[in-house]
């Protein structure tokens, strides 16, 4: 061999793989973070066992009288029965789409949202979007009705123990509702309000207290009405559906088109005399002068 061949050889070498190893214990890694690189989730049983009775028990218990009183002690308890299966059915699909793709290793959908955009995409997404928006929005309005109700009826009831009942203990529920929604908006801005950890147990508790008052809000009713197929078994329907790949027109296909349809039918009938029952509420109330 020359020194020409034997120069050229060695500045053409075969380029030479180099790796730079740190050893990392994965075990430690896994105790502050997520299999998708996340803060590491702290929920429990407890909490989320407080986050399931504070959504089940939501606004729509308020009304719970007066709809046990016009189904009577029969139907009443076994529309409830029925309802809440269906509730704890879709919670099933619902909780099937919390990874997409594989279910063990896929990608995780932290909102409802995601799992929607993750399994159904394009307008469908939108029309959850502003579904789950105009529920928040006129929940808010009802639990402000509801909260300056009940703060004004404990004032007249120590009014009336007061004066011994000789006082009509007329008053005004505008400054009720001011002062609560201006709570809301201050408690809004704490950044981070919903993860913290004694929030739970607090909603969860107070979700029990108001499920004993006896009142019925019209506004209510017809909230609850309007999120219960969407968001309740529209939805986690049809992402179960996507996420399974089940046939169209298969047994499985069908039986859950059966249950989405019959469930809309009932939210259609519910929501007719929710607004039958707010149309007669209009007539004698008048907006921002409710007083006794």
């Amino acid at each position: 061999m020359k020194m020409g061949e034997n120069t050229a050889t060695k500045n053409h070498l075969p380029p030479q793989a180099f790796s730079v190893s740190v050893d990392t214990d994965p075990q430690s890694d896994s105790k502050w973070f997520d299999d998708d690189g996340r803060p590491k989730r702290t929920g429990n049983v407890w909490t989320a066992s407080a986050h399931i009775i504070t959504a089940v028990i939501g606004s729509g218990v308020l009304s719970l009288a007066w709809a046990i009183g016009q189904l009577g002690w029969i139907a009443g308890p076994a529309v409830m029965l029925l309802f809440s299966f269906v509730t704890y059915y879709t919670s099933i699909l619902l909780s099937a789409c919390y990874r997409s793709g594989d279910p063990d290793n896929g990608k995780r959908n932290y909102t409802y949202m995601d799992a929607v955009r993750a399994n159904l995409g394009g307008v469908k997404v939108k029309i959850c979007g502003f579904v789950q928006y105009v529920n928040l929005f006129g929940v808010a309005i009802g639990y402000t009705i509801a909260s300056s109700i009940s703060m004004m009826a404990i004032k007249r009831s120590n009014c009336f123990h007061q004066s011994g009942g000789k006082d009509p203990c007329r008053m005004n529920a505008n400054p009720y509702m001011i002062g609560f929604g201006i709570a809301e908006i201050l408690l809004s801005q704490i950044p981070g309000f919903d993860q913290l950890h004694w929030l739970s147990l607090v909603a969860a508790v107070m979700s029990f207290t108001y499920s004993t008052i006896g009142l019925g809000l019209g506004i209510v009713g017809l909230l609850g009405a309007f999120g219960f197929w969407p968001l309740t078994v529209y939805f986690p329907v049809e992402m179960y559906i996507s996420q399974k790949k089940i046939p169209k027109w298969s047994t499985r296909w069908l039986c859950l088109q059966i249950l989405s349809v019959a469930c809309l039918i009932i939210t259609i009938a519910a929501a007719a005399g929710s607004i039958a029952g707010v149309i007669d509420d209009v007539k004698t109330i008048k907006p921002f002068k409710t007083s006794y």
